[in-house]
């Protein structure tokens, strides 16, 4: 049996790539080492990084006896340890089924209008002329969005100083050197109010204080009229007839507040970028969005076909998670004549999946008509991971993104400013887009059509 092989680079060295050139880090090592190899990213333990699609695959079909998944740690200090990301086995069950149901049919729908009600407001501030930061725009939208969807608010004091604190403890890793506490416990150290992690967590119970105020004013005036994602999740029962406690609430609040917020502003960017990078893109998109009955409603939007190509190729090209949810081995298992013993974490690698040429030809070229030429299985496209671990919320933040996109090229004619480079970095424990204001508004779109009913 083989053995995945490892970098000759010392271990420390490894994590600061990691943390610094991540995508160089996979690219190099999947040049050296192939589809299998070990990583020293976090910890003393390696992950194994996999970017074969039948290697994923058996990963995804494996048993909970064989294969668990294990949450990243790194999120454990701002979601919690009752999040859903974090937790396994039966307790993961439970909960993912609790949270299933305000994320499909026609409940996740039903938000569409606040989607572009929110993208109006947004946009109608953006000054003719005068350049703009796209993904501060994109994070107030996607915030205020998940606000009012999630808890039902649209303004006061809470919503402002939910937003406030929110912004300001997500941008504490939004470069490389600030993300740093999270990968190096040792930097994790309270200084008082003005140090790094003493200021994340008198922040985070700010946060903390507010969830738990509207949580108790929930119990205290139950409203059975409310269809927020919160209203739904303390409505929900699991088999024994439970509820889901006070902490868990919270902890899945803020595991919908950061990943649901962070990764659809990144996502959107990223789809603006390209869109406007490539005029033939733009085109084709504003042709079809133009094709579109000024009465359509929110599913015609979501199911067409050219919008679907490029927001899956926006995600496919930098997907925002680089790697899946790491699996623990729980029994031995082989995997295309690899041996795995007990405790080894077994990753795979999205990143470096999407780049594959016999998948994906000229895999550094934007190209969504890879995506109208044939349909790519879930272990070949993966940007919401997979298995029992997929993304709870990949069909809502699809929906947003596309309900976004299509109001803005509807309403707004924009251009890229050429001399300002938009290129990955790393933002907390996602991938996105270099900031700048590179993006400019020039006129509004004469022709528009777009009309979102519910």
């Amino acid at each position: 049996m083989q053995v995945p092989p490892s970098p000759k680079t010392p271990k420390f060295i490894q994590r600061l790539q990691w943390l610094f050139k991540p995508l160089e880090l996979m690219e190099q090592s999947a040049k050296d080492y192939g589809d299998f190899v070990n990583l020293y990213i976090i910890g003393n333990q390696p992950i194994v990084f996999i970017s074969n699609p039948q290697a994923i695959q058996e990963i995804f079909a494996a048993s909970l006896e064989k294969l668990d998944a294990r949450g990243s740690q790194l999120l454990k200090s701002l979601v919690g340890e009752k999040s859903l990301l974090l937790l396994s086995g039966t307790d993961h069950q439970r909960q993912r089924r609790l949270l299933t149901p305000p994320f499909y049919g026609d409940r996740m729908k039903a938000y569409g209008q606040i989607i572009t009600d929110v993208t109006k407001e947004v946009i109608s501030r953006w000054q003719i002329g005068r350049p703009f930061s796209v993904r501060e725009s994109m994070q107030e939208i996607s915030l205020k969005v998940i606000l009012h969807t999630v808890f039902g608010l649209y303004e006061g004091e809470r919503f402002t100083q939910l937003q406030a604190l929110l912004c300001s403890i997500l941008n504490l890793s939004d470069t490389p050197l600030r993300a740093a506490v999270n990968f190096f416990p040792a930097l994790q150290v309270d200084l008082g109010a003005w140090s790094p992690w003493g200021y994340f967590l008198r922040q985070r119970e700010k946060i903390d204080q507010l969830l738990y105020a509207e949580i108790q004013e929930r119990r205290d005036h139950p409203d059975p009229s409310r269809d927020d994602i919160l209203s739904l999740m303390m409505s929900a029962r699991d088999e024994n007839g439970e509820a889901m406690t006070d902490v868990e609430l919270r902890d899945e609040l803020m595991t919908l507040l950061v990943a649901g917020h962070e990764t659809t502003a990144s996502a959107l960017t990223w789809a603006l970028y390209w869109i406007h990078h490539l005029p033939e893109v733009r085109e084709k998109l504003l042709n079809e969005l133009d094709s579109v009955d000024e009465n359509a409603d929110k599913n015609e939007i979501f199911r067409l076909p050219y919008l679907t190509a490029v927001c899956n190729e926006t995600l496919r090209i930098y997907p925002i998670a680089m790697i899946t949810l790491p699996r623990i081995v729980q029994s031995p298992i082989e995997i295309m004549g690899y041996e795995f013993p007990k405790g080894t974490l077994l990753a795979g690698c999205i990143y470096l999946t999407h780049r594959r040429p016999d998948l994906y030809p000229q895999p550094e070229q934007f190209n969504p008509e890879r995506f109208l030429e044939r349909q790519f299985l879930p272990y070949e496209y993966l940007p919401f991971g997979g298995g029992n671990r997929r993304c709870l919320g990949m069909s809502f933040a699809l929906f947003e993104m596309k309900l976004v996109l299509a109001t803005v090229l509807s309403q707004l004619d924009l251009e890229l400013i050429d001399n300002i480079p938009v290129t990955p970095v790393r933002r907390g424990v996602t991938l996105a887009p270099s900031g700048g204001k590179w993006l400019v508004a020039t006129g509004k779109r004469e022709t528009v059509k777009i009309s979102v009913e519910v």
